[in-house]
């Protein structure tokens, strides 16, 4: 499903005008993302939790040639499902 997917289900189920619905989901996703550019975590209840992690530095492998490479250190979202989404999509 894609943002525009979204913004026309809610829009038809809600009754409410596409750019508006467009505007409040492109907020609402530039909110998570700065909160998480913030090392925040950010929680919707019964949805999930999205979290930024530290990745540790590693040597990994050139599956061409076989040959040691260095894997630099990154941080990474992370995402926990909330209960109701665990609970839902078994």
């Amino acid at each position: 499903m894609t943002k525009k997917e979204i913004v026309l289900k809610v829009a038809s189920e809600s009754g409410l005008k596409q750019l508006d619905v467009k505007r409040v989901v492109q907020k609402t996703l530039e909110a998570i993302v700065s909160a998480l550019t913030r090392d925040e975590t950010v929680e919707l209840r019964n949805f999930g939790i999205f979290k930024v992690k530290s990745r540790k530095g590693r040597t990994g492998r050139n599956p061409r040639t076989g040959e040691k490479v260095p894997v630099p250190p990154k941080r990474v979202v992370v995402f926990k499902p909330g209960l109701i989404m665990k609970r839902d999509i078994r």
